[in-house]
C-alpha cells in the first residue's frame, strides 16, 4: 500500500480588488527641437553673431555668409527694374513687341527670386527661441558643406530645451489604452527626490514588427532647465484602475531554467498548479 505524505500548507481566500496600472520606461530626454543651422552653398562664413551656451530669440541673427554674389544680384536687380519700367511705357505705345517685353520680365522675376534665395541663405536666422549648443565653425572660416571634424555639416546648432521630450517605446498591448494628453510622470537620477510631470503629445500610428511595440512622444514643461537633452530619465505612465486577482509575490513560483510562472489553488482538498 502506497503511503502518501501529507504536507502541511496554509492556505487564503483569492479575490478581486481594483489596481492602478502603471507602466515604466527607461529612456533619455531629448530637446524638443533641433535643428543645424547650415547654409544652402559653399562659402566663406564672415561672421558669427553666437557662442555655445548663448539663448537666442525666434528671428536674432546667427550667422552671415560672404554676400558677394548677392550683392551683385542685387545690382543686377535694380537696373533690370529700371529697364522693365522703361519698357512699361514703350509697350504701352505699341514701340516694342509684346514678346521682347515677356522675355524682359521673364528675366526680372528670375533674378527677384535669386536674390530673395541670396538673402534668406547668406544671413541666417534661429527659427525658434532656444539655446545654441554647437558651434563647428569661426570668422573666416570656409564652410564647404562636408562633415567637420565635430561630424557635424553644419555651422551652428540650436535644440529647444523648454519643453524638452522624451520618446518611450511602449508594447503593443497597450496601444488601446494610451493616448494624446494622458499623463505621465518622470524621474531623474541627478534628482532622486524629485519628479516632473509630462504629457503624451504625440502616437506613431505603426508598430515596429522586431520589438513589437510603438514609440510615444511626451513634452516636459523645463522652465527651471534642471532636465538637460542626454539625461537618463524614467517614465511612469498611469493607465487608470483595473480589477484583477491580487496575491502574495512569494506565492508565485518560477519553474526552474524557465520563465513559466505558476501557483498552487485547493481543489476538492487537492493543491493544483494552475499556470499565470
Amino acid at each position: 500500500e502506497e503511503t502518501v505524505l501529507a504536507v502541511p500548507v496554509k492556505v487564503m481566500p483569492v479575490t478581486r480588488t481594483k489596481i492602478s496600472r502603471t507602466v515604466d520606461y527607461t529612456a533619455t530626454v531629448q530637446a524638443f527641437e533641433e535643428v543645424n543651422m547650415a547654409p544652402s552653398q559653399p562659402g566663406r562664413v564672415d561672421e558669427i553673431y553666437v557662442e555655445v551656451g548663448d539663448r537666442v530669440q525666434k528671428g536674432q541673427k546667427l550667422f552671415l555668409m560672404d554676400r558677394t554674389q548677392y550683392y551683385a544680384s542685387k545690382i543686377q536687380l535694380a537696373n533690370l527694374e529700371k529697364d522693365l519700367t522703361r519698357m512699361d511705357t514703350l509697350i504701352k505705345v505699341g514701340s516694342i513687341k509684346q514678346q521682347l517685353y515677356d522675355q524682359m520680365k521673364a528675366q526680372y522675376e528670375v533674378t527677384k527670386t535669386n536674390v530673395e534665395f541670396l538673402e534668406e541663405n547668406t544671413l541666417l536666422e534661429a527659427p525658434f527661441s532656444g539655446i545654441i549648443t554647437g558651434k563647428y565653425f569661426e570668422n573666416g572660416e570656409l564652410y564647404t558643406g562636408a562633415p567637420s571634424q565635430t561630424g557635424k555639416s553644419a555651422v551652428v546648432t540650436l535644440m529647444q530645451i523648454n519643453p524638452l521630450k522624451i520618446m518611450v517605446s511602449i508594447t503593443e498591448q497597450y496601444c488601446p489604452l494610451i493616448k494624446n494628453g494622458m499623463q505621465a510622470r518622470i524621474s531623474a537620477d541627478v534628482y532622486p527626490d524629485e519628479t516632473f510631470n509630462g504629457r503624451i503629445f504625440r502616437i506613431h500610428p505603426t508598430i515596429n514588427p522586431m520589438s513589437r511595440s510603438f514609440e510615444a512622444e511626451i513634452e516636459v514643461p523645463n522652465s527651471g532647465e534642471k532636465l538637460r537633452p542626454g539625461m537618463f530619465a524614467r517614465v511612469y505612465i498611469d493607465m487608470g484602475e483595473v480589477e484583477a486577482f491580487v496575491l502574495p509575490s512569494n506565492v508565485v513560483m518560477v519553474q526552474e531554467g524557465t520563465n513559466d510562472r505558476f501557483v498552487f489553488v485547493v481543489e476538492n482538498g487537492i493543491a493544483s498548479r494552475r499556470e499565470v
